[in-house]
């Protein structure tokens, strides 16, 4: 028997449809941004979280914050910060959302397709964790103490990491780098017109994206023959350790640990 409710989009796929395993492995195979999406939906669902506890209960999204967000003088006690941090955002405001995934979908895509998935996803991780890294260190050798007691929150580490592994390649192809420069400065000059920004973050992700695209891009002629999902994991390990040193270094410096 025919279907005869009426249908603005006739053609449209249904919601079923596109979550479905076999839309998903589809999709995957050919080389759609799945992992992109994946994170674009994981932010908004935990913001959405995060903006109804802001209505109904303060201390638990508080409790929230306090185990998920960036925190220097914990941190090295509680490593998960460094990921839970990178997709937790202000719940006061739809503009840090809404800024963090536009700019991820109009970078993301192009660099999960160049790359593949499961090295993209590697970047952005080790490019978030970065982010962390870089207010570690801005805590442990910047001059105020009081910077192991800031807390920060947000995907902007692992999009400035996207960023630098854009720059890479785009020289190593030799492309026009004017556009992306510009899109750069732009978001590298938040901090000086936007209060509160961890700019720490951003210069973190940035140095430890960029040294692993430039390591799988331009690594050791031993490993160039290698797939780009095996060189990633291999410079990704490396770069990874040298974060968790790095960390243990920095907490050395950390006057609060006796806190804990």
């Amino acid at each position: 028997m025919p279907n005869n409710h009426f249908s603005l989009f006739p053609d449209s796929p249904s919601m079923r449809q596109v979550f479905s395993l076999r839309s998903l492995r589809y999709r995957w195979r050919n080389g759609e941004p799945v992992v992109t999406s994946a994170i674009i939906v994981v932010c908004v669902a935990l913001w959405i979280v995060e903006f109804v506890l802001n209505l109904v209960s303060r201390p638990t999204l508080a409790q929230l914050l306090q185990y998920g967000a960036m925190q220097p003088y914990r941190a090295a006690h509680e490593p998960w910060m460094f990921v839970t941090s990178m997709f937790l955002h202000a719940p006061t405001s739809i503009f840090h959302i809404l800024f963090n995934m536009l700019t991820l979908w109009c970078v993301g895509p192009f660099l999960e397709r160049l790359m593949g998935h499961w090295p993209y996803l590697m970047l952005y991780l080790i490019a978030g964790v970065g982010g962390g890294v870089g207010m570690e260190m801005w805590a442990a050798f910047g001059r105020d103490p009081s910077g192991w007691l800031t807390y920060s929150y947000g995907a902007s580490g692992a999009l400035f990491g996207l960023f630098a592994a854009c720059l890479v390649v785009y020289r190593k192809a030799g492309s026009d780098m004017r556009s992306m420069l510009v899109w750069m400065v732009i978001n590298f000059a938040m901090p000086l017109v936007v209060p509160n920004i961890a700019w720490q973050a951003h210069v973190g992700g940035f140095v430890f994206g960029g040294l692993l695209t430039l390591l799988v891009v331009d690594g050791p002629r031993a490993l160039r023959r290698r797939s780009t999902l095996a060189r990633t994991a291999i410079y990704g390990g490396a770069v990874l350790l040298l974060e968790a040193v790095i960390v243990v270094v920095c907490n050395q410096s950390n006057i609060y640990a006796m806190a804990l």
